[in-house]
């Protein structure tokens, strides 16, 4: 460094390796989805599954043979996975059990579906899986599979080589009538008309269907010794709830919640509740900040609601929801 004229040379070259040496922060523009509930793709639609049979399955025990089920899911959803019964003792088990499972893009998600040896102590044994792109299906249209059973979707797998058995299930793809359009060909203004107009008030009213329930938020909910606030919602026996947050009385929860129901809720009412709870010292204590019941009634003749709803119990509490009823 001391030698005249080599000073800037040496030292640009020293900065020049040692800054290949380094992980260099990268600039990521990401997008911030609008907060409101639009924002979040919608279910379009229902997938019937009836998982019929499997055969020829592994046998993963080794005084009997294996005890399989089923879990299924789509790609890209939060809700937990639905499970077949489990068939003792069996490498070729029937099951004819029906599910459904709601669709928010038929062209992007997959059914996944994994098979499990039960076992009563420790971790179940993995037989095999398979998915099966919706975009295979046509809407409104009854599809038999046979899949062929592998270990991983991974292609350079050596366990995929070795036989796994066979699955065998039905699927059908049925939109929601309002979206039904979307996925229907070409319509003239006439054929449309009529198409619109065969779909009587009694199965709109009546028939199956889903509905959404958004827990949005809540403003000033006040508990007497905490406020973690958190919300139940209960319709028709099912529970779900939102996570809790921490010391507000303004909680912001934009949740959704799913009920799939096979007539429309005419005479429901469905109960929300605005719960606090707190952990100390190993114990937990709750408490009820206010509740409200909502008649679903005007749900299903207006197709949603998106209200503000004064708590009962509560002194100012108001809570914040979206329900909406969507008809198969």
């Amino acid at each position: 460094m001391a030698i005249p004229g080599l000073h800037h040379f040496v030292q640009e070259t020293i900065s020049k390796q040692v800054a290949r040496l380094y992980l260099w922060p990268q600039t990521l523009d990401i997008p911030i989805l609008d907060s409101s509930i639009g924002a979040v793709k919608k279910p379009v639609g229902i997938l019937h599954v009836k998982v019929l049979r499997a055969q020829k399955l592994l046998n993963m025990d080794f005084l009997s043979k294996s005890d399989p089920y089923v879990k299924l899911s789509l790609g890209g959803d939060m809700l937990p996975a639905k499970k077949t019964t489990v068939k003792m003792n069996s490498l070729d088990p029937v099951w004819d059990e029906d599910f459904k499972l709601t669709v928010k893009d038929p062209e992007a998600q997959v059914l996944q579906l994994h098979l499990y040896d039960w076992e009563k102590i420790g971790a179940h044994d993995k037989l095999g899986m398979q998915v099966v792109p919706l975009k295979l299906l046509k809407p409104y249209e009854k599809k038999e599979l046979t899949l062929n059973l592998v270990n991983s979707l991974n292609p350079n797998d050596p366990q995929n080589k070795k036989p796994r058995g066979q699955l065998m299930l039905e699927m059908s793809f049925i939109p929601f009538q309002e979206d039904s359009v979307k996925f229907s060909g070409p319509l003239s203004f006439h054929e449309r008309k009529e198409s619109i107009s065969s779909l009587s008030d009694d199965i709109s009213l009546r028939g199956a269907g889903l509905l959404l329930v958004t827990v949005i938020a809540a403003e000033d909910v006040e508990g007497k010794n905490h406020t973690n606030p958190y919300a139940v919602v209960v319709l028709r026996g099912e529970k779900k709830k939102t996570k809790a947050r921490n010391k507000t009385w303004n909680p912001k929860w934009e949740e959704e919640f799913q009920f799939m129901l096979e007539e429309a809720p005419l005479k429901d009412l469905i109960h929300i509740e605005v719960k606090s709870k707190k952990r100390r010292f190993g114990f937990r204590s709750k408490e009820v900040l206010g509740y409200v019941d909502i008649q679903l009634k005007d749900v299903i003749y207006n197709g949603r609601i998106n209200e503000k709803y004064h708590l009962i119990n509560s002194k100012d509490g108001i809570l914040h929801v979206d329900i909406r009823w969507k008809v198969i």
